[in-house]
């Protein structure tokens, strides 16, 4: 198996080099909007089977969306349904033989934690504007100003490193135990890994709402006219 922090190059387009972890997300991200496609194309008033099915999921994303931000989901339910469903994609592509999950290699991991980074600040400042949001980081005091700005930075490499280390040792324990038992073996282990891929998917997602929640300060502006109904 090639090293975590080597993605080995499959070809070039001009001078940047794609590599297999590049070329497996490019197919999860195909797959998934593919299936979403699929999904909803006829979207009924009474919905039956798999609508109905679709709907669970979305109210359970936005009712935690609700219970961590404590914000009206639909501004950011796009956002952390799809990291999470990609996310977990991701850590299951693992069951495919040959397949390397793309988060066990740390350039994917980086791009996840880049796409929150960004989030948190945008979301921050639409929610308080800049000023405000700028204003946030001094409190309680002026004085925790730069603990708060190097907090927004290094919470980020944690959920990165979380991420890749956990899915990356699934990977290699795996590995490791396919190759000395041969394949009827490690199927616990298998399952094990999707289980943990599936937790890491979650606590990777929540941490986003949580820091994104930390920056709006729980007090977005409702999305949509029905929003601001009482």
């Amino acid at each position: 198996m090639t090293s975590p922090l080597v993605s080995a190059v499959l070809f070039h387009i001009g001078p940047v080099p794609i590599s297999r972890a590049v070329v497996t997300t490019w197919v999860i991200i195909l797959l998934l909007a593919l299936g979403s496609a699929l999904a909803t194309r006829r979207l009924k008033l009474s919905p039956t089977g798999l609508q109905s099915v679709l709907e669970l999921i979305i109210d359970a994303f936005e009712g935690q969306i609700r219970d961590t931000m404590g914000v009206t989901p639909a501004r950011y339910l796009p956002l952390i349904a799809t990291l999470f469903l990609f996310i977990l994609a991701a850590n299951w592509s693992s069951i495919v033989p040959g397949v390397e999950p793309p988060t066990a290699h740390i350039e994917t991991d980086a791009a996840l934690g880049a796409v929150v980074f960004v989030a948190v600040i945008v979301f921050g400042i639409r929610a308080r504007g800049l000023l405000g949001y700028l204003k946030s980081f001094a409190e309680p005091t002026i004085f925790m100003a730069p603990l708060n700005f190097a907090e927004a930075f290094t919470r980020i490499f944690s959920m990165m490193v979380r991420l890749f280390g956990n899915v990356m040792s699934g990977v290699f324990v795996i590995g490791v135990v396919l190759s000395l038992a041969g394949l009827i073996v490690p199927i616990p282990l298998m399952a094990l890994d999707l289980l943990t891929g599936a937790i890491q998917a979650y606590i990777f997602t929540v941490l986003a709402m949580v820091f994104i929640g930390s920056a709006v300060g729980g007090r977005a502006a409702p999305d949509t006219k029905e929003e601001q109904l009482p």
